[in-house]
């Protein structure tokens, strides 16, 4: 029997893509849409591009928890309470907010709020599957990443991995997408246009997401993120720039340790050159490129995702055919 999936929040921009690669899916069935706004609308009304036929309904989960999965598309504090009661009936559950991320709850409250649903942190898997694959498989609940960390976290694992780290600054750019559907005054075309903003600074809520999971691999300690708004409505570039304790010293050297890591990963693509947003505009691919700057010593990784796409919404199908036993990639064919 085909899977049945819905998706909770799809009237946002990540939402609305989720449904779009959930309807398309061969092995899949979208049985519901529900949004906070814009109940009533046809999907295909709202984003036409989409071409999703489901009415956005209001939440019922005595109707709509009556899926195999869900995904989660609510904002951070807002997600954790549906998840919740999804889990309770038995729903796999992809969350796309960043209330399971992190796995200290004294860390969700320094950079977010108090948490909502405490007690369900340690079930959720941390969902890069380039990471985790083996664990997402038998999750029950999945945090999706954010897209930040997502760019930021596959371009230094392998470093990360040889203990060579001992500092990195990530100087990252993102559409303006990244802010989601409802403008303001920074992300209104006027703003953004012919425009370049830096932002979060110096506490973008990604940061402990990022050194949480460096320090998994094996890279402790606080690293410099600084974001910025470039005029894109989607696509994220990372440069980021690593002091190195001991490693690699050479560029073939560090060459050789990416393609040792990345050599059987279906969505990792590496290149000689240097990635931009458009070479993977609408796919699921993180492209990385590295480079050792022989007068510093540094280490120089960049890194490009569609921040809606692997930075979002195909993430998460990616892992939703994890979590019910499909092909990884089914669905996501560029």
């Amino acid at each position: 029997m085909t899977p049945s999936v819905a998706v909770f929040g799809a009237a946002g921009y990540a939402g609305a893509l989720s449904a779009r690669l959930v309807h398309r899916h061969p092995g899949l069935e979208l049985r519901f849409t529900t949004a906070r706004s814009d109940v009533g609308r046809r999907l295909d009304d709202l984003y036409p591009h989409h071409r999703v036929p489901l009415v956005l309904e209001e939440l019922d989960l005595d109707r709509h928890a009556d899926v195999d999965a869900a995904i989660v598309a609510y904002p951070h504090g807002a997600a954790a309470e549906l998840v919740s009661e999804l889990l309770r009936r038995d729903v796999r559950v992809v969350d796309l907010s960043a209330d399971f991320r992190l796995r200290d709850p004294a860390v969700y409250a320094e950079w977010y709020r108090q948490h909502p649903e405490p007690g369900l942190i340690e079930q959720a898997v941390y969902g890069l599957p380039e990471l985790y694959r083996d664990r997402i498989r038998v999750a029950r609940l999945v945090a999706n990443p954010g897209c930040y960390p997502t760019a930021s976290v596959l371009a230094l694992a392998p470093l990360a991995r040889t203990g060579a780290i001992a500092e990195v600054i990530i100087d990252a750019k993102s559409g303006a997408s990244g802010a989601g559907r409802a403008a303001t005054d920074k992300t209104h075309f006027v703003t953004v246009d012919e425009n370049l903003n830096p932002y979060g600074v110096p506490r973008h809520r990604h940061t402990p997401e990022i050194e949480q999971e460096l320090a998994a691999l094996g890279a402790p300690g606080p690293i410099t993120f600084t974001p910025h708004l470039i005029p894109l409505d989607q696509g994220e570039l990372c440069s980021c720039y690593v002091t190195v304790r001991e490693g690699p010293s050479a560029e073939l050297d560090a060459r050789e340790i990416y393609r040792e890591a990345y050599a059987d990963e279906p969505f990792v693509e590496l290149t000689d050159g240097l990635p931009g947003v458009r070479d993977v505009r609408e796919t699921n691919i993180c492209r990385i490129a590295v480079h050792v700057d022989e007068r510093t010593g540094r280490v120089i990784v960049f890194s490009a995702i569609d921040n809606l796409w692997k930075g979002a919404a195909s993430q998460a199908v990616q892992n939703l055919n994890l979590m019910l036993g499909l092909a990884e990639g089914e669905g996501l064919a560029a």
